[in-house]
Formats: structure tokens, sequence, C-alpha cells
């Protein structure tokens, strides 16, 4: 029997989704080891593999078959546009991808005026501005944080993640528009699906009625 293997994002989502496996009978002991230094965790017994990646990079190694199943937030399978399957919203880590700025950007936003955004995620806002709002804006693309921008007159807008709001607030930013809702969700790999049907079939079936309990 060959490996299942699993892709998780490092963090908080590997740390929620081990939690939810658990729950279906899939554990890996030696992730719990928290000074260990090995990239890649095995069950043999159940023949699967876990490895913990850079969100970003949670979609490339399912797309080119590296791992078969991937957990992952929906901003980062948007952004990276892979060729992979989603296939389940795990209902956590819950948010939303949102335009803001200052109460004033509000009447640019309606206007349909030309202005800049700055954002983590340049293919979510393009999609978002230029798809959806036949809107001509210019995007920055930043890495740090983004409330910034407006503050300082980099753009009028930002696209980001909301949470709870409460940084956007104390800078004086407000939520002008909703882009979409996001949580985590499991993807698969197209070919692994045909070839692994059954194993995956029955993890996801176990996944989901866990899930429907949960609820």
């Amino acid at each position: 029997m060959r490996y299942l293997t699993f892709a998780l994002a490092k963090g908080r989502l590997a740390k929620k989704s081990m939690e939810l496996f658990e729950k279906i009978g899939i554990s890996c002991e030696e992730m719990k080891d928290k000074d260990t230094r090995k990239l890649i965790f095995t069950n043999e017994e159940l023949g699967l593999k876990f490895f913990l990646a850079k969100p970003s990079d949670v979609p490339t190694y399912v797309e080119y078959g590296a791992a078969d199943i991937g957990v992952v937030g929906k901003d980062t399978i948007l952004e990276e546009g892979r060729n992979i399957y989603e296939v389940m919203d795990l209902g956590f880590g819950k948010c939303r991808m949102c335009v803001c700025g200052p109460e004033s950007a509000r009447e640019l936003l309606k206007k349909n005026e030309i202005i800049r955004v700055a954002t983590k995620y340049p293919n979510i806002a393009k999609a978002h501005f230029t798809n959806k709002k036949n809107q001509t804006v210019e995007i920055i693309k930043l890495n740090g944080s983004v409330e910034l921008a407006p503050l300082v007159g980099l753009s009028e807008v930002i696209v980001d993640i909301v949470e709870t709001g409460s940084t956007l607030k104390e800078n004086g930013l407000t939520v002008l528009e909703e882009v979409t809702p996001l949580s985590a969700r499991i993807v698969v790999n197209q070919v692994s699906l045909k070839m692994e049907h059954e194993r995956i079939r029955k993890f996801l079936t176990d996944l989901n009625e866990v899930l429907k309990e949960n609820n």
C-alpha cells in the first residue's frame, strides 16, 4: 500500500486539522514532539505521511502530487490559483477577505474611480476589482502590515483578511466591501482522487460525519 500524503499549512490550521483527524482515528504521535527537527511524519500502521508547509506552498505540493491531500485557507487557494480540487470546507479559521479603508474612500469605490489598492493578495484583489466590479485599479503588493498603506498615502484602500476588525478600528479604517468569506479547506490532487479514490472518499466521508456532529 502506498502512503497517502498530507500537506498541512503550518501553525493554527495544522494543529486544528490534526485535532479533527484524531476524531476519525487518524493520528501521528511524532508530530506532537515539540522539539523534533523532522520534516516528514509517518503513521506506518495507517500508511499515512504528513508534512508541514508554508500556507502558500500547500496548493503547489498538492498540484504536483507531492501531497495527495492538503489543508489550507481559502485565501491561499484563491491567491495561488493552482490546478487542484477543493473538496471540503472544514468550517474553522473563519474570517473574511475585505476591501478596507478610511470612510472617505467609500465614495471612490461607488464612483468606480481609478484608485490604488495595497494588498498581500494581488490576484484576489485584481479579480475583485477587474472581474466583479469593472473598476480600474493599480495594485501595490506589500508583505507587511497593509493597514499602514492608506495612513501614509500609499493607497486609497487595502484588500486584506479581517477577523475581528479591531486593528482596522484602531487605525481609523473600516470594512468598505466584502470580497469573500474564508475558512480552512481540504484540497486534493486530481490524479490522487482517481488513483486513491476509495481511501480519499472514506477519509472525506468520515470527516464529514464528525463535522456534522460538531455543528
